[in-house]
């Protein structure tokens, strides 16, 4: 793509990476994960509408894309004070017997919806599926066994497929990574957060280095093609030194991705937070001074900075589809697979389905009424409008591809870009200024491009095409950016 030749979109001096920059963008915004984003779905989409699509669906025939499957397991032993996830603290086991045959009644309405009965001798193909939590290996080993045996009766699972579970490391062995291995599993993501002990504990999650050490150096052992880390910086008592000895761990830890969240302190919102006392939670230079760090560390350590909050080795799959412009992006964050439909099972669960957007019932007595009624359990969702999907294209081009081209919009929807986002195009020239994007307004070959800079700062480029965000402006409900 041609840059544009105006000097106050194509500055000749190098851009870097500042603490001015940083402050400047320090603001809250979505992740993306969808568009419109999950709080603009309403309660006047419901079940039927859900049906509906799925009907849809299953009329394409064998032409449509393989799905993607999330599954929500909400149950966790014990409390993490920083969690903002659906999840429900028991010690009772028992509760997961009975989670399971719900789960079993909701594939089953799918499968009837879709119109692949037992009778009709296929099953539909999925090529992607995350477990989820809460915590997933809450679930015992013959739980799993039985969750697994009744997806894989219900849909085919393709070679060479992405099969993901979350692991926390307190809740597993090396045999129990056999038994995941055996299930089909090639994927793992464990919580880490922070490896330092003061941090862990007034987050309540203790877990030893060794540990998560040990079981890494297990799972490779048994073959996993991809082992992720979760990590998060601005937890109550971490300070730029502390989290800086956490990233140097990592650095021996090696794993495949590492996946580094802002924490976001909303105790009004979530409960459990009210628990972390708000005196210990490092200041917003400390945070911005972790953020910059790590960013220098990981990229010095040989990851390839993947978008947002993601990072990879460049062997990794994902770091494969981002050079190969492969890259897409759901309710799970970034993924290599197919632009695809996604069904999420399970309480709270988020799923989609061609133009509609669905989100099942938050709290198990809701969601098991609705199953017991031979209902879908989906409480709120949207169906998007023309403007919503063209929105949608453009945004999930910047956030994966870091580029579009205004002819392939001009052409898969018939508008005219440049008149189309006149302001936001106009916003962006700010941005370009910043040096994080360039700008060719050329009427055949023009488009927009993120800027290695630009990359860190992807959610607020995003932002500029979000027409919700725009016209309101409270954004307190979301996380920071950076």
């Amino acid at each position: 793509m041609r840059k544009e030749t105006d000097s106050a979109l194509a500055p000749d001096a190098p851009f870097a990476l500042t603490p001015e920059l940083l402050r400047r963008h320090d603001v809250s915004g979505p992740r993306y994960t969808s568009y419109p984003t999950a709080d603009r779905f309403v309660e006047a989409f419901g079940p039927t509408d859900y049906a509906q699509a799925l009907g849809q669906r299953g009329g394409a025939g064998a032409g449509a894309l393989p799905l993607s499957l999330y599954v929500h397991v909400p149950f966790c032993e014990s409390l993490c004070y920083y969690c903002a996830c659906n999840k429900i603290i028991t010690k009772h086991h028992e509760r997961a017997t009975e989670y399971l045959r719900y789960l079993a009644r909701e594939v089953d309405l799918h499968l009837e919806a879709l119109g692949a009965t037992a009778a009709s001798g296929h099953a539909p193909a999925i090529s992607q599926l995350h477990l989820g939590g809460g915590t997933p290996t809450f679930l015992n080993d013959e739980e799993l066994r039985s969750l697994m045996r009744m997806l894989q009766r219900a849909f085919h699972f393709t070679p060479g497929g992405e099969y993901s579970i979350e692991v926390d490391p307190r809740t597993i062995d090396p045999a129990r990574l056999d038994v995941l291995a055996e299930l089909g599993f090639n994927r793992l993501s464990f919580g880490v957060q922070d490896f330092d002990p003061a941090v862990q504990k007034a987050v309540h999650r203790v877990q030893p280095a060794r540990q998560v050490f040990d079981l890494v150096a297990a799972a490779r052992e048994r073959g996993f093609e991809s082992i992720n880390i979760d990590l998060i910086y601005g937890l109550p008592l971490q300070t730029p030194e502390s989290f800086a000895r956490t990233l140097d761990q990592v650095g021996e830890l090696r794993p495949d991705r590492i996946a580094l969240y802002a924490y976001a302190h909303l105790p009004e919102r979530f409960k459990p937070q009210r628990r972390i006392d708000g005196a210990q939670l490092p200041g917003a230079a400390a945070k911005l001074a972790m953020l910059s760090d790590a960013l220098a560390r990981l990229q010095g350590l040989g990851y390839v900075y993947v978008g947002m909050d993601h990072f990879a080795l460049p062997g990794d799959a994902l770091a494969v589809a981002q050079r190969q412009g492969r890259l897409h992006r759901n309710f799970q964050g970034y993924s290599t697979q197919p632009d695809c439909d996604l069904i999420g099972l399970g309480v709270s669960a988020i799923g989609r389905i061609g133009a509609t957007y669905s989100q099942n019932a938050k709290t198990l007595e809701e969601y098991y009424d609705a199953l017991d009624r031979g209902s879908f359990p989906v409480q709120r969702g949207l169906a998007l409008s023309r403007d919503d999907l063209v929105r949608r294209s453009v945004i999930m081009a910047l956030m994966c591809q870091g580029e579009l081209m205004f002819e392939s919009i001009n052409l898969a929807w018939l508008i005219d870009f440049k008149t189309y986002f006149a302001a936001e195009l106009a916003i962006l020239r700010g941005l370009a200024e910043q040096g994080l994007v360039t700008l060719d307004l050329d009427e055949r070959r023009g488009g927009i491009q993120v800027t290695p800079l630009g990359w860190y700062f992807v959610r607020a480029i995003a932002m500029v095409f979000d027409r919700y965000l725009q016209a309101d402006r409270n954004r307190a409900r979301f996380s920071k950016i950076l």
